[in-house]
């Protein structure tokens, strides 16, 4: 009797004795644990992070489709042109999922992310879409790139070299492509004799041109080059320029490389292909 009862008394101390109790608290704890990670889940506050993720501002969601610019858009919606799902919305500030259907002024949108290509063009390649067919259009270089409605920021006829932008933003393109525009873009120039250093002074003074005085950021001979190598550095978004500067000086052009385009550069990008712009350049253009 004693044995079986010192046997029970064992077993009872194993199962609700000193140790069992002592287990209690761990268990206690991981269970704790596991509620919290659950809670913390299931939070109003991720949930409502997770739906913003899905909705966009109709204006930006217009723009991104590359009809118009946001503030162009806000004038649209005010107006009743725009509908969502087949009900007109006149509300700035309203919000779309990526799913819903936005009616535009009588088209379906279709939104797109927004693309920056640089382009280093070679020699006979048009960004005119009227030039015939004995030149190459810009676009067939690109083509593989992306899906993207991508257009080139600026003109840049068959015998211009160089830097070519590539984008579906708008509103990039508007910036870049206005007559006010100030980013620095280098080009080097080859011509027929060298340029005369008299020349090249009054050059970097100001050219005046038809129906404007044209400033020039720098000009210099490139080190280690002819004389007829020249480092031209101006803001004007107008490739065009860069030619009548030097005609008016009696100077006939062979050559212009766009070497620098609004800080980017040719760098690591061989004649003939192309490359994406990283994050940061795109924040830096987006900040001239």
């Amino acid at each position: 009797m004693n044995k079986n009862d010192g046997g029970k008394k064992g077993s009872s101390n194993r199962s609700g004795g000193k140790n069992f109790d002592k287990s209690k608290p761990p268990m206690a704890k991981r269970s704790q644990k596991s509620k919290a990670k659950n809670e913390a889940e299931n939070t109003p506050k991720k949930q409502a992070v997770k739906k913003d993720q899905d909705e966009i501002r109709l204006n930006k969601y217009i723009a991104n489709s590359g009809v118009c610019s946001r503030r162009d858009a806000d004038i649209y919606i005010q107006s009743g042109n725009v509908k969502v799902n087949g009900i007109p919305v006149t509300e700035l500030g309203y919000k779309v999922k990526l799913g819903d259907e936005v009616n535009f002024d009588g088209a379906i949108l279709s939104p797109e992310k927004k693309e920056y290509i640089l382009l280093n063009k070679p020699k006979n390649f048009t960004t005119a879409m009227d030039e015939g067919f004995e030149h190459r259009n810009v676009y067939e270089l690109v083509r593989n790139a992306t899906n993207a409605k991508i257009k080139p920021v600026g003109r840049m006829d068959k015998n211009t070299t160089g830097l070519l932008l590539f984008t579906n933003d708008n509103d990039m393109i508007r910036k870049f492509s206005a007559g006010t525009q100030r980013s620095t873009k280098i080009y080097q120039v080859s011509l027929d004799k060298n340029l005369k250093y008299e020349d090249l002074e009054k050059i970097s003074k100001g050219v005046k041109m038809e129906d404007h005085f044209l400033r020039v950021e720098e000009i210099s001979y490139i080190d280690d080059q002819p004389k007829t190598e020249i480092g031209l550095s101006l803001k004007t978004a107008n490739v065009k320029v860069v030619r009548n500067i030097f005609e008016n000086f009696g100077y006939d052009v062979l050559r212009i490389d766009r070497v620098s385009f609004a800080g980017l550069t040719k760098k690591n990008l061989p004649r003939g292909n192309w490359r994406f712009l990283t994050d940061q350049e795109v924040i830096n253009l987006k900040n001239i």
